[in-house]
């Protein structure tokens, strides 16, 4: 779908690198610059997943010569991507004044966890701090415990690198209609907070509170999870009545009056602790069994090995498991599944690169 598409993306960690995955997992054709002088993230691979389908080109970036062959490369492209603290790419004179000197058009990706602007915009941060201020860590908890959300998802990847990919591909349409580029500020506070618009539709029509446990979706003992007699888990989230009446058939409980009154909260709580009772007393494979093709919306919870092995997994390809368990892009278009592509190992392409600019290799080579 993006194949007219280039992006160059300045090496980073995290949403910025997952975007750019994104993009090339839908055909862009999308250049990393890596670091010369080997990989300067500690615990990160030298090939990560997050790297497939792109070329890899090593610059340094405090050389003029190298920040000539990066500006070479933008004259060729649509857009670029940064994750650095505000200020950096200036420093390096290739802030967005500077990238748009040599492309008018280009569309310049900026991700960050507080934004480029405001008074914590340099301050360090990471995905759980990002969540938390603004507000969808809030509901990631029963009411008394410590809110804990799934590493990276909410932020990193929800609030912050799927925004910046849709900010990405809104600029390029408008920079290709009008000639201009600009700058997209991606900031994972801002998208995560965007995110909880659905939650707050929800609240419109129950407790206008904030108060965790009462909410539609945070506090019905049809809408959590639950523990098994094995130690596995069941996920029940039977919103809508018809739903929920497929759910307690199945549990055979539809007739019982602790489970009929299910919207009222003051019923919830007695709900919730015989539900917690029922499940203890078979395994998650049971359950899963028991409510397998049934419209109850309640199944297991699988961890990503078991989730390739699941059906869904396997009639829809999924999850790939070569030498590393990695999900297939997303969307799909024309139902057509695009298997993974392989990530480039660093510097992998950069006489390549450089031949397409018409520029010398004679100083890349050892």
């Amino acid at each position: 779908m993006l194949n007219s598409i280039r992006i160059i993306e300045i090496e980073g960690v995290g949403p910025g690198p997952f975007s750019a995955m994104h993009l090339a997992d839908m055909g862009a054709d999308v250049i990393v610059v890596h670091r010369k002088g080997g990989n300067p993230t500690p615990g990160m691979p030298d090939q990560p997943i997050i790297d497939r389908g792109k070329r890899s080109i090593s610059l340094d970036l405090k050389d003029p010569n190298d920040v000539a062959t990066l500006k070479a490369l933008l004259r060729t492209a649509d857009g670029l991507i940064e994750g650095f603290r505000p200020g950096v790419m200036e420093k390096l004179g290739l802030g967005p004044k500077d990238c748009h000197a040599v492309k008018p058009a280009l569309v310049y990706g900026r991700m960050t966890g507080w934004g480029q602007s405001g008074s914590m915009s340099r301050t360090a941060g990471h995905d759980m701090n990002y969540i938390g201020v603004s507000g969808a860590l809030w509901y990631a908890s029963l009411p008394g415990q410590p809110p804990v959300a799934p590493p990276t998802l909410v932020g990193d990847i929800g609030g912050g690198a799927l925004y910046l990919t849709v900010g990405m591909l809104a600029g390029i349409l408008n920079a290709r209609a009008t000639g201009k580029g600009t700058v997209v500020d991606a900031a994972i506070v801002d998208g995560s907070a965007h995110m909880m618009n659905l939650l707050m539709t929800l609240r419109q029509s129950g407790p206008k509170s904030s108060e965790r446990g009462i909410g539609l979706l945070d506090g019905p003992h049809w809408s959590r999870t639950y523990v098994c007699a094995d130690g596995g888990f069941m996920s029940v989230q039977s919103l809508e009545p018809k739903f929920y009446s497929v759910f307690l058939r199945r549990l055979g409980v539809q007739d019982d009056p602790d489970f009929a009154r299910q919207f009222e909260a003051d019923s919830w709580g007695q709900a919730t602790r015989r539900l917690v009772e029922i499940f203890a007393t078979e395994t998650r494979d049971y359950w899963a069994a028991r409510f397998d093709g049934t419209d109850a919306c309640a199944g297991p919870v699988l961890s990503p090995d078991e989730a390739a092995e699941h059906q869904v997994s396997k009639e829809r390809g999924i999850w790939h498991d070569d030498d590393q368990l990695q999900a297939a892009a997303a969307p799909r278009f024309d139902g057509r599944a695009i298997p993974p592509g392989t990530p480039p190992a660093r510097g992998q392409h950069t006489e390549e690169i450089l031949a397409e600019l018409g520029k010398s290799i004679e100083r890349w080579r050892v």
